[in-house]
């Protein structure tokens, strides 16, 4: 059995539907669907069952899971929203959830895959390498990423088995719908676009001008491909960073959606203040160490990815069986 936790999420229903591509069905999801409508996005996967992650957490902190045969574990379930301030809430959720499963995997031996985040690197003013002197976290979300990659490499030395925690830069593609604001730029686009044919782009800032605050965009089904590799090559560990390893301004991203839909135009609005002072104008992945672990597959160029997204996007944005 493989174990997928946010598999009713975003990255998490893709990288099920990945490994369902390879033939792979007992799989257990676990997840939350306070959100109802988040079902949606299992509707075209093949799962063993399903479990709430309050239950999970029970169930396996009681021992229901010591004797279970568990390949391998993938964890991508998380608060995800950059915005939300309750600080216990979000360490209680990404932080000692975290620790609980992998203590988990480490007893058994089992493969811990894990996501992390690229909001560890603040603004990034010291580049974006997978080392200390470059991370500053922003926000208690990214604190609480931070602090947990923190753990793991307290705990690396020691292993007992595989631990990888992949730094997701700006993800984007099918099976966001449920994440409203925290969709991705590309989702948002293809609504505007859609609605009244005007992409909105932030003012310049800070020495940016008019969208040209550059982001490391990727593709969900790369980021599917990486998490597969490093199920493939269970004899590597560490953290990782998980972008293309090329920065796109938001006027190329609008101009690739706007080339896909057929038609639009650009406008620029105000620089939000509440953004101020707590927003990434820049990132990009350092790519080196996960090519020395032997990933050199090539990433999906926005312009190619955004219109394979929105082939999804004109049939409700869900992935098909």
């Amino acid at each position: 059995m493989i174990v997928v936790t946010g598999g009713a999420g975003f990255i998490g229903s893709n990288l099920v539907k990945g490994l369902n591509d390879r033939g792979l069905k007992d799989i257990l999801v676990v997840d939350d669907l306070s959100q109802g409508d988040k079902f949606k996005n299992l509707l075209a996967l093949d799962i063993r069952d399903y479990i709430d992650k309050d239950d999970f957490l029970t169930a396996l902190c009681a021992g229901k899971y010591d004797n279970e045969a568990i390949e391998a574990v993938f964890h991508d379930g998380a608060c995800s929203d950059t915005m939300e301030y309750n600080g216990k809430y979000m360490m209680d959720t990404n932080y000692v959830y975290s620790k609980e499963l992998l203590h988990f995997c480490q007893r058994r031996r089992i493969p811990f895959i894990y996501a992390s985040s690229a909001s560890v690197y603040g603004g990034g003013e010291n580049g974006f390498r997978e080392e200390p002197e470059c991370e500053w976290a922003l926000n208690v979300y990214a604190f609480s990423k931070l602090q947990f990659d923190r753990y793991v490499r307290r705990v690396l030395p020691d292993a007992t088995a595989q631990i990888v925690g992949l730094r997701y830069f700006n993800v984007y593609g099918p099976q966001e719908n449920h994440k409203g604001k925290m969709a991705s730029v590309a989702y948002h686009f293809f609504h505007q676009l859609k609605k009244d044919g005007v992409v909105r782009l932030f003012k310049g800032i800070e020495g940016y001008g008019d969208g040209e605050q550059r982001r490391d965009f990727v593709y969900v089904k790369d980021v599917v491909d990486v998490n597969l590799f490093f199920y493939d090559n269970p004899d590597k560990s560490g953290i990782f960073n998980c972008g293309t390893g090329r920065a796109n301004t938001f006027n190329a991203v609008a101009n690739a959606a706007i080339k896909a839909i057929g038609d639009g135009k650009i406008e620029y609005i105000d620089f939000p203040e509440m953004l101020k002072g707590k927003y990434q104008n820049f990132t990009e992945a350092d790519p080196a160490q996960l090519q020395a672990a032997g990933y050199n597959r090539p990433f999906t160029e926005p312009e190619e990815a955004v219109a394979d997204y929105y082939r999804y996007l004109a049939t409700g944005g869900y992935l098909k069986r």
